[in-house]
């Protein structure tokens, strides 16, 4: 069965979860078979205040929030959505965090399936040469198409999900021989984004190792 991964973003009052910073927004790409299949994206409305200057960055306004869905019901949805589904994210300690944060705030059994990748990882390995591998860098080094106002989640989601294919495509095209029948997965990317630049092949080839079975 062909792999989905989903690709999320949020938006935030600016704080990490545990320093009492809350999600605004979230968004949710899926991706398989080398594009995009799905998406999904809501505001959230968390009682949190979000200060001028983030207002500012994301066009998302207290008044916005006040006529949004509570967060609890917005993150019920967001695990419907990417129920079974691996998670890729651009910086993915931040989204991480906070996707753990609101889920458990929600009250929400985790789902294993919900381990994250990260593209900046990743780009630091398959394009160390790149001047920056924040989003809006890598949309202009590999002239990626962006639609919607930066810093929104779904604009922020869509362009990361176009950067995962890059992702995938490179690492299939760079490593062909290696890699053989063994599909660009999710697996494969979270071990890559933790493999020194100068060991990639050997880390790939280790992977492949281990996904095949011995010999009868």
């Amino acid at each position: 069965m062909m792999e989905t991964i989903a690709v999320v973003d949020f938006e935030t009052t600016g704080l990490g979860p545990t320093s009492g910073g809350r999600a605004t927004e979230i968004a949710a790409v899926l991706v398989r078979g080398g594009a995009v299949v799905d998406a999904w994206s809501s505001l959230m409305n968390s009682g949190a205040w979000v200060p001028p200057q983030i207002q500012a960055l994301t066009g998302i306004t207290n008044a916005m929030l006040a006529d949004a869905p509570d967060s609890a019901s917005v993150m019920r949805e967001a695990v419907r959505f990417t129920a079974g589904c691996p998670l890729v994210a651009h910086n993915a300690a931040f989204d991480r965090g906070f996707w753990q944060a609101e889920r458990e705030r929600a009250g929400l059994d985790p789902d294993p399936a919900h381990r994250f990748a990260c593209t900046v990882l990743l780009s630091r390995r398959l394009w160390p040469e790149a001047p920056s591998h924040g989003l809006g860098a890598m949309t202009q080094f590999h002239g990626l198409r962006f639609a919607g106002r930066a810093h929104r989640a779904m604009a922020d989601a869509r362009v990361t999900a176009e950067l995962l294919l890059k992702v995938q495509q490179e690492v299939g095209r760079r490593f062909a021989m290696d890699l053989g029948e063994q599909p660009v997965d999710h697996a494969l990317l979270a071990d890559l984004q933790r493999t020194p630049v100068r060991w990639l092949r050997r880390g790939l080839v280790e992977h492949v190792k281990g996904r095949r079975s011995p010999p009868g």
